[in-house]
């Protein structure tokens, strides 16, 4: 019997955001029932109703909005985990936000960096859903983390999400070694894949060169057309 996977797909909507095939080399996160290992980083909601992707990660610059959040949620077809601030936006206007955040569907929540140990308890106490902290270096206390309510790891670090990673796991492998990890996996399949052995169960992924690709080939194929 054949194991290759049969497709379906139609005329307009062929052209869909595909993550990277490397990924599929993850462990996935189980999330609410649903195993996750491609994450979509992008708030383009044309992207996100047109991927691929088991999830997408709704984090931007500035402020939380609630009507960014809600157009994302209209549109999604996917788990959405949603950034809540941490920083500037912090303490009760986090959880404000992230009890929007849950009566909009989404799946978990994010808070960056700066954000406080207190701000992660008034989370915690607040929120349904799980939390996921954005790991940026490794000056970070990973068991106080955890004890507060953190329930996974986001890890950025740029250049060195796959050297953070395998920190993370090293130091949590006697007391936490299977706690979740999502991690950005760089430009290229090999940085992914090195990210995803160091310990990553799910890789984020940005849309950007995608759509780009699919932009510049549709609009190749009408210019041939005219």
């Amino acid at each position: 019997m054949s194991k290759k996977i049969p497709k379906l797909n139609s005329n307009l909507r062929k052209d869909i955001v595909r993550g990277p095939k490397v990924i599929e080399e993850a462990s996935g996160i189980e999330l609410f029932g649903k195993n996750i290992k491609k994450i979509i980083f992008t708030t383009d909601v044309a992207v996100i109703a047109n991927c691929d992707a088991d999830a997408v990660l709704a984090v931007y610059p500035w402020t939380p909005n609630t009507r960014i959040l809600e157009a994302i949620s209209s549109v999604a077809p996917i788990p959405i985990l949603a950034g809540i601030g941490g920083g500037t936006t912090k303490g009760l206007r986090s959880v404000t936000v992230g009890r929007f955040a849950e009566e909009m569907g989404v799946n978990g929540v994010i808070l960056n960096s700066p954000t406080t140990y207190e701000t992660i308890g008034v989370v915690r106490k607040g929120l349904d859903v799980p939390i996921f902290y954005t790991v940026v270096n490794k000056k970070v206390d990973l068991r106080k983390l955890i004890k507060f309510g953190v329930n996974a790891f986001n890890v950025a670090a740029g250049a060195k999400t796959s050297d953070v990673v395998l920190w993370i796991r090293k130091e949590l492998e006697e007391d936490h070694p299977d706690f979740p990890i999502i991690a950005s996996g760089g430009k290229t399949e090999e940085s992914i894949f090195n990210t995803i052995q160091s310990g990553a169960n799910a890789i984020t992924y940005s849309a950007n060169n995608l759509t780009a690709n699919i932009f510049r080939e549709k609009m190749k194929s009408y210019r041939e057309e005219c």
